[in-house]
Parts: C-alpha cells; structure tokens; sequence
C-alpha cells in the first residue's frame, strides 16, 4: 500500500469511527435529551452527567475527526465505550443487548489502535509535530 493510501485510510477510519459519536451526541441534543437522561437515571447512572456525555461525544469526535489530541481522546473514547457497554449492555440473555455489548468493545478496540499508532499524516497533531 502506498503513502497516499495510508493517509487516506487513517483519515477515512478516523472519520467513520468519530462519525457514530458525533451523530449520537447530536441526537442527545434537543429532542433526544429528556429520554436519554430518563434511560440514563432507569440504569442508576445520574442523569446530570449527560452534559458531560454530549460533551464528550461531540467534542471527542471532532478532535477525532481532526486528528488533534488523538492519542489522549481516543483512549478516552474507548474507556467511555467501555463503560457505556458493562453499564448499559450488559444483559446477555437478550440477544441486541450482547451484541451492542460487543459492538461497544470492537469500537473500543478501534479507538485502541488509533491511540496506539496515532492519527497519522494527514492530522493536525502532525502537522503539530
């Protein structure tokens, strides 16, 4: 595979992996607030951390997107999708629940791999360097 490739692959990646958070915490807003927080609350997580959870989506996927801080932030991601799995999807006698339970731990494994290898040429943060 070819530089360019690479670059483009990263960013692609990059992309489609911050695109799922930013999209979810864009649904949070608005509409989407007030049930969100009541599932929340229904889980026993307090529903007053939700702020801090659309600030971590939305402003987590636009460093993604960027490449800026993309080592810290992704390892922040994949804790927070960790989480968000064990505390949410946890129930393995329904079928969905286990599979979002694993969808959870392969994203997290994505953003694994992006704090690992970093976000690549085409990124502020190597621009930065």
């Amino acid at each position: 595979m070819n530089q360019t490739a690479k670059d483009a692959g990263n960013l692609t990646g990059r992309i489609f992996i911050a695109a799922l958070f930013l999209m979810a915490g864009i649904g949070k807003l608005g509409a989407g607030y007030a049930g969100t927080q009541g599932y929340m609350e229904s889980m026993g997580v307090p529903g007053i951390l939700l702020p801090l959870v659309i600030a971590l989506e939305i402003g987590g996927a636009i460093l993604v997107i960027a490449g800026l801080f993309t080592r810290v932030t992704a390892l922040a991601l994949a804790g927070f999708t960790v989480v968000s799995a064990v505390l949410f999807h946890a129930d393995f006698s329904d079928q969905m629940q286990m599979i979002m339970f694993m969808k959870n731990f392969a994203i997290a494994g994505g953003f694994l791999f992006l704090a690992a290898n970093g976000a690549g040429a085409w990124s502020v943060d190597a621009r930065r360097a």
